[in-house]
């Protein structure tokens, strides 16, 4: 497996757990973050939960563990930081890059307050995700306002809530970063597997669809004991996937090989699982219809309201340049399927 020596050499990895969580935890898995040859280790201090009963991290009590890790193994250094006070105790520590979580970009006068903390500051890398919304101009915001400062800017893709994410934890969206990119050729962009999938067995497969097209590098949650993290502990990588995720890796040599391919087909991915719902929501709407018709001793099949249905699709397809015939045999499938749920619903009531 490659080393990599140049603090930004690309593919950039950065690997550590979600949490510091005690001394011996942070030691030993930045121990096995600097044994597979990463020369970067994160770990959350301070973290905002949407629960004030969940675990918040231990903050500034870890400051010294991240900097023993430093000492201790050679690695560069990073957390997340929400407000100045966080910035100022960490460059007290010696860190080498702080990262801003997707609530704290989110909000732009939180960004400009931690930017004028960075004032005057050298060597220190900020590394900006994104939004919880696909929004490019707020995330661009961020990483501007950062920028005002002459600091090194790293975006870094975690995914996007939204209210159907199936089966990630987080859409990709992979068409934000690439708009990003677009307007920002200059800029380094990493990929946050680990929230995108919400699932260790999804990790691998997120991170190699962002090297296909064209990011530099990854940010990885991993745990020398994933099962018992007090954080994301379903999506922290053990030593040993986190070493087949290095290993198996491929970034292409030519980033711009087969981009626009690429992410065209996850686009089409994601439409085809909103598709595959939209079907879904239709059949339990034609199970309700079909319970309404048992009771008012109403027909399955009622033609006049069902070519006014067609001819309204129909309509749309042509506004929209779509082939109408395409459309009509679709939606001529659609219903003999409906038909058939509002006949097993009746079936039913009639047992």
């Amino acid at each position: 497996m490659q080393t990599y020596s140049s603090a930004l050499t690309k593919p950039l990895f950065i690997c550590g757990p979600c949490s510091a969580e005690n001394e011996t935890q942070v030691l030993e898995s930045a121990y096995m973050v600097q044994s597979l040859g990463v020369k970067w280790f994160r770990a959350g201090l301070w973290k905002p939960r949407t629960r004030p009963s969940e675990f918040e991290g231990v903050g500034s009590k870890g400051l010294e563990w991240l900097k023993k890790a430093k000492e201790t193994f050679g690695l560069k250094i990073c957390t997340e930081v929400a407000k100045p006070s966080h910035v100022e105790m960490c460059l007290k520590y010696g860190f080498d890059a702080l990262w801003l979580g997707t609530r704290t970009v989110a909000n732009p006068f939180s960004v400009q307050e931690i930017s004028e903390s960075l004032k005057g500051v050298k060597d220190v890398i900020l590394l900006v995700k994104n939004p919880m919304i696909p929004d490019v101009k707020l995330w661009l915001g961020a990483i501007e306002r950062i920028e005002k400062q002459s600091l090194t800017t790293i975006a870094v893709h975690r995914g996007f809530s939204l209210i159907e994410n199936t089966p990630y934890r987080q859409s990709p969206l992979w068409r934000i970063p690439l708009a990003l990119k677009q307007e920002r050729k200059d800029l380094m962009i990493l990929c946050d597997p680990s929230h995108i999938a919400g699932r260790r067995d999804l990790v691998k497969d997120i991170a190699q669809q962002s090297a296909n097209i064209g990011f530099d590098g990854l940010m990885i949650e991993t745990h020398y004991d994933p099962d018992n993290a007090l954080t994301d502990s379903k999506q922290q990588l053990s030593k040993e996937d986190l070493q087949t995720l290095l290993n198996d890796i491929h970034f292409p040599k030519n980033n711009e090989i087969n981009t626009s391919l690429s992410v065209l087909r996850d686009e089409i991915n994601e439409v085809d699982k909103d598709i595959i719902l939209a079907i879904k929501r239709r059949m339990l709407l034609s199970e309700e219809i079909g319970k309404i018709k048992k009771e008012d001793n109403l027909p399955i099949f009622q033609s006049e309201r069902w070519q006014e249905v067609l001819n309204s699709i129909i309509s749309q397809a042509e506004n929209m340049g779509l082939d109408k015939v395409f459309v009509k045999e679709i939606y001529e499938i659609i219903h003999q399927e409906s038909i058939k749920t509002q006949n097993i619903i009746i079936n039913k009531s009639k047992e």
